[in-house]
């Protein structure tokens, strides 16, 4: 089989039988019409063709690439490529479709430990106060501010939400994650009071819980359809003009607010399995960034509750 229609198959598959997101396959998509334009420069045409040397001088040709500006691409964004690049290859063993390397030959490039950027809870408490409550926007973006911090939402989670999934009375709703994995999350009673207070104050009936609004006296735009709906963009915005505000220096993305969350539970006892859950994180790997506050913590409970048993103390010499 040829090159191009195996990884069209293979997008199809992703979408179908996967059920991946379309980001995943827009992505996946992107990263493999990368290696099939190069493999064409290589005269690879055929599935059969690509070996574990095709592999290598793919690695060096991603590992030399480099933008107007001189910079060559990260290495976690050189492992976005090879991840694509083996789960292809897996589906091509799977489906039978050549006889073609093994994709766990592919190893990854050693990248440098993830670091994470999140708020104090002294500045999580002044970002939450900024809005002005007293227009139909402040108490959106209030609102805003407020499901993001108690929830640890993705930006992307946050601007899909509907009126009908939250139970704001028990504060609590269903969110549909990545990989269209459902996990529970939870309002706190901050929030709560925020999304009431937001809610009541609408006059539409569009589904969106978060929407666009004019500054006229009529603040609704157009109602029913997704033109309402914010977009991730905006929400990033938004949640930057409040930091300037609150003084706040370093950047402050959705994606900090989730941080926060996720690092305030470990800081206040929660253990990472738990977290974990709550992010929906598929792997607790992928928590264990929270290392921050975790080492810190163990330490602390080893020294008050290890070796408590040995009554002798070790005598020096």
């Amino acid at each position: 089989m040829d090159l191009n229609s195996a990884i069209r198959q293979f997008l199809e598959y992703c979408e179908l039988e996967k059920g991946h997101s379309p980001l995943t396959i827009r992505n996946y998509s992107q990263y493999l019409e990368r290696f099939h334009a190069w493999a064409n420069l290589q005269n690879i045409s055929k599935l059969e063709e690509i070996t574990q040397d095709t592999i290598r001088q793919y690695r060096l040709y991603l590992n030399r690439i480099q933008d107007e500006n001189g910079n060559n691409l990260k290495k976690i964004t050189i492992n976005y490529h090879l991840i694509a690049l083996r789960s292809f290859l897996k589906f091509i063993s799977k489906k039978d479709l050549a006889q073609t390397l093994q994709a766990e030959k592919i190893e990854l490039a050693d990248t440098d430990e993830r670091q994470i950027s999140f708020l104090s809870p002294e500045e999580v408490e002044t970002l939450l106060n900024q809005p002005n409550q007293s227009s139909i926007i402040g108490l959106r973006d209030k609102a805003i501010l407020e499901t993001l911090y108690s929830t640890g939402l993705r930006v992307s989670e946050l601007v899909n939400l509907k009126r009908d999934q939250i139970n704001i009375e028990k504060g609590e709703f269903a969110v549909l994650g990545k990989g269209g994995k459902v996990r529970v999350v939870f309002l706190s009673d901050r929030a709560k009071i925020c999304l009431k207070q937001f809610l009541a104050r609408r006059s539409d009936t569009d589904d969106y819980v978060f929407i666009r609004f004019g500054r006229k006296k009529n603040p609704a735009l157009q109602i029913g359809t997704e033109e309402l709906k914010l977009t991730s963009r905006t929400i990033q915005r938004i949640i930057h003009h409040y930091a300037v505000k609150a003084g706040i220096i370093k950047p402050v993305t959705p994606h900090v607010l989730r941080h926060s969350f996720a690092t305030d539970l470990l800081s206040n006892g929660a253990d990472l399995r738990s977290v974990q859950t709550l992010l929906g994180h598929s792997s607790v790997t992928t928590t264990q960034i929270y290392t921050h506050v975790t080492d810190p913590q163990l330490k602390e409970i080893h020294k008050q509750f290890h070796g408590k048993t040995l009554k002798t103390p070790l005598e020096k010499n």
